[in-house]
């Protein structure tokens, strides 16, 4: 049986993230005999969006997919290069139109950007744009990673079971919590709830505790900043059947 391993790592977070990124990842892909690499960025650039810096050294460090979720937008310099470059996805469920791509095949691997509805901007059903466009890859390649970048645990699982057995992976971003949840669907998707933080684990989502307290207690509209310092890099590898599609094994890494 012909395989292949995959590894998702979540939302990368400011400069602490990118740089346990950089020390970690070669050792992970040589340890865990990678052959492909999906990671989200969106939260990349001092923990809002992603710049073109950002994008260059995601490349540098091999990696193969750059997925992202509703902070996408909040760095203008990116979008030339989001409807220039096919490695760098927004969500595909996006209204027609929209810059970018939310879909890449590449080396017979598919990886697919969604966003949920729940607490997010409003877009459209991930579940009917998606399930046609898997329909469509499907006669193309078997190998099917999603990212489902999203708020609410109930709207990942639901999505998750609707397309078992069509897609190898529905890994959740956007929480980055990492949570114990990673199993192999009945029908051979592999699925996590959220792949977690690549940041600073001893904070709020990556962020300051003391903006985020402060928030809370005060009500007002605080902005949030990235906390700097020792990071951790967290995901899943999957190893997934080339011809079918379905995954093997799914295993949780924070590093």
């Amino acid at each position: 049986m012909a395989t292949v391993r995959v590894l998702q790592i979540g939302d990368v977070s400011g400069s602490s993230g990118m740089g346990a990124l950089f020390l970690s990842l070669k050792s992970i892909v040589k340890d865990e005999k990678i052959d492909f690499v999906i990671v989200n960025g969106e939260n990349a650039s001092s923990g809002f969006g992603i710049d073109e810096s950002d994008y260059k050294a995601f490349m540098n460090m091999g990696v193969d997919v750059i997925t992202s979720g509703n902070h996408i937008w909040q760095k203008e310099e990116i979008y030339p290069i989001l409807e220039r470059e096919d490695n760098i996805l927004r969500p595909y469920n996006y209204p027609p139109g929209t810059i970018g791509k939310g879909y890449v095949i590449k080396n017979g691997i598919a990886v697919i950007n969604a966003e949920g509805r729940y607490s997010m901007t409003p877009i459209d059903c991930p579940f009917q744009t998606v399930g046609a466009l898997v329909e469509k890859i499907r006669k193309t390649t078997k190998l099917i990673f999603v990212d489902f970048h999203a708020e609410r645990t109930e709207e990942k699982e639901a999505f998750a079971f609707f397309l078992d057995g069509q897609v190898t992976a529905v890994c959740g971003t956007h929480t980055h919590v990492q949570t114990m949840d990673e199993k192999i669907l009945k029908n051979g998707t592999a699925y996590i709830t959220d792949l977690g933080l690549t940041g600073v684990l001893d904070s709020v989502i990556g962020s300051r505790e003391d903006k985020a307290i402060e928030r809370f207690l005060t009500q007002l509209p605080i902005k949030s900043e990235v906390k700097e310092g020792k990071a951790t890099v967290q995901g899943v590898v999957i190893e997934a059947d080339k011809d079918s599609g379905k995954a093997l094994s799914i295993k949780r890494i924070s590093r």
